[in-house]
């Protein structure tokens, strides 16, 4: 009798559910910045995979990993040398076979960051692009041009990169490819079939090792008109997402284009071939009638919500981001997705304090002085819009160490940062580094617990108070009420829909869910009274007066139950 001896996969405890995506809480790693199992100052997949205890215990369904792939780091890891393989510096394949097992084994989904609108120009393509003739089948894989004037010493067209300057770099043979984003991040051309039929190959391949879904970065971007001649845009100002208000719906030359939509429904045969089928959600700045297109159930199924993290601390501009949300959403058939803080912006506990039309890149380059954020007041404020967010029906993404009230890190010194962002533009825009700096999970120790050899960004000595050892078990941190309102959010059903209250005081937001809870949140500078029902939780934690006095007090969000 032949014995296997080969080792038993652990259990996949996370839901089956193939709607499991629609009311999820879905908890964004980045994985530089989490944790480091190996001391090198940078955080891995095995620091990760030690870490997934502290995600089971908040509450959260899935997390979503940011780009883990072979990369030289031009853009955070979004410029992707190799789509099916794992960054050296954060593991190995086996190190992603290993966490994945353990996140399912905890029941978390995990969904990964793919990166189609560009590879870096370390990639093997883009090496061969630049070793190959112009007309060359390898270049057709990117979008060189030949370029105007005399020698063909201008750039091809008037696009400039989202990070700022010419969305143009010119080559050895006197051509040009086009990056819409930093050099190091060469446009793929997707009317290529090579590059569709590979993409097709990456989906699989990461599907096929367990991955439960993608965010797809820059989904609107894909697919450009490059019929000769190419087309500028007119005036550099109009060179990007700002653009797509003034156009007509579908004409940019290279953002929200009718043809990006054929690749998704491509897409959407692939992923519904797997049990359960796998889920996307795309990252569209689009306006919210064209994001919706993105959601629809033969495409990718869900897209990111901007509006609702653009939207200031002000209750009508609030309701109305979420009313539209909501009917935009089930229009596509989707459910609605909610974000206040990601890799990308201005941590919420530091930006909501800002006063409206604040310039936040401004306020970076003060080091966070002009004006400056009342700590307290700023994690008061943060903590009420969680539990707002965390009340309205839809998906939620909370971005690592928002459960901590971490701030921005606005004070970074100029000579440690790392985003491109701040030398493309020649150090106008700071950049996107202090939302990334590494977390702080004790009270002491290098890097406060990310890490035994310091951490790839500085962390502010504040960091202690804010870490996981200093709230676990402490009643009223803000960890302990992100895993309140997360274990009572599963108990609220998964209807779709919501009420707003009639009648309320100016600056409030009340309405009421169909499963029979209630959310008052009070914007306003003032008390107000809370309405009946007994109350579940507070944002401002034990001693808060709505419970002892039926009063809601300014900057305070209160779940009440309202069954009987």
């Amino acid at each position: 009798m032949t014995v296997d001896h080969s080792p038993v996969p652990p259990p996949d405890n996370s839901s089956q559910d193939p709607d499991w995506w629609r009311q999820a809480v879905i908890y964004q790693v980045y994985p530089r910045s989490f944790a480091d199992a190996d001391g090198d100052g940078l955080g891995d997949l095995r620091g990760v995979a030690q870490r997934l205890g502290h995600l089971a215990e908040l509450g959260v369904d899935a997390l979503w990993l940011s780009p883990f792939y072979p990369s030289e780091l031009a853009d955070g890891g979004y410029d992707v040398a190799d789509y099916r393989d794992v960054d050296p510096r954060l593991g190995t394949l086996d190190d992603f076979a290993t966490m994945t097992a353990e996140a399912h084994r905890l029941g978390l989904k995990v969904i990964v960051d793919l990166v189609p609108n560009h590879t870096s120009r370390q990639h093997p393509w883009f090496q061969e692009a630049l070793r190959s003739a112009p007309g060359s089948a390898a270049r057709e894989r990117y979008v060189f041009r030949d370029g105007r004037g005399a020698h063909g010493e201008l750039p091809p067209t008037d696009w400039q990169s989202v990070f700022g300057g010419s969305a143009w770099r010119r080559v050895a043979d006197g051509q040009w490819y086009l990056h819409l984003f930093t050099p190091e991040q060469p446009d793929l051309n997707w009317d290529d079939e090579e590059v569709r039929a590979d993409f097709r190959t990456t989906l699989r391949f990461w599907c096929d090792r367990g991955v439960d879904g993608f965010r797809v970065d820059v989904a609107h971007a894909l697919a450009k008109d490059l019929a000769e001649p190419l087309r500028d845009l007119g005036a550099p100002e109009l060179s990007g997402e700002v653009a797509l208000s003034t156009m007509a719906p579908g004409s940019h030359p290279f953002f929200d284009r009718e043809e990006v939509h054929e690749i998704y429904r491509d897409w959407r045969k692939i992923l519904d071939a797997y049990t359960p089928p796998r889920m996307a959600v795309a990252e569209a700045w689009v306006p919210g009638e064209r994001r919706a297109l993105y959601a629809r159930p033969d495409e990718l199924g869900q897209a990111f919500n901007f509006e609702y993290l653009e939207a200031g601390w002000d209750a009508a501009q609030l309701r109305e981001v979420i009313t539209g949300q909501l009917e935009t959403a089930r229009g596509a058939g989707a459910s609605a997705t909610w974000v206040l803080s990601n890799h990308d912006v201005v941590r919420h506990t530091s930006r909501l304090m800002l006063p409206p039309g604040t310039d936040s890149n401004a306020w970076l380059l003060t080091g966070g002085n002009a004006p400056a954020v009342d700590e307290a007041a700023g994690l008061r404020r943060a903590r009420a819009a969680t539990l707002l967010m965390l009340a309205l029906p839809g998906s939620s993404y909370v971005y690592q160490g928002e459960e901590l009230g971490l701030p921005e890190v606005a004070d970074l010194p100029t000579e440690v940062l790392q985003d491109p962002i701040w030398e493309q533009t020649g150090h106008v825009r700071k950049g996107r580094d202090g939302c990334r700096v590494p977390l702080p999970w004790t009270a002491g120790g290098p890097s406060y617990g990310f890490g035994a050899a310091g951490s790839w960004l500085p962390q502010p000595s504040y960091f202690a108070r804010y870490s996981v050892e200093a709230q676990r078990g402490v009643a009223g941190s803000t960890l302990e009420l992100y895993r309140a309102a997360l274990r009572l959010r599963r108990g609220f059903g998964a209807d779709e829909s919501l009420t707003w209250v009639g009648e309320t005081p100016d600056g409030v937001l009340d309405f009421v869910r169909a499963d029979g809870w209630r959310c008052v949140a009070n914007l306003s500078g003032a008390d107000v009274p809370l309405p009946p029902g007994a109350v579940l939780l507070s944002s401002a934690g034990p001693a808060d007066r709505a419970a002892t006095e039926g009063v809601l007090e300014p900057d305070t969000t209160v779940w009440l139950d309202q069954r009987g």
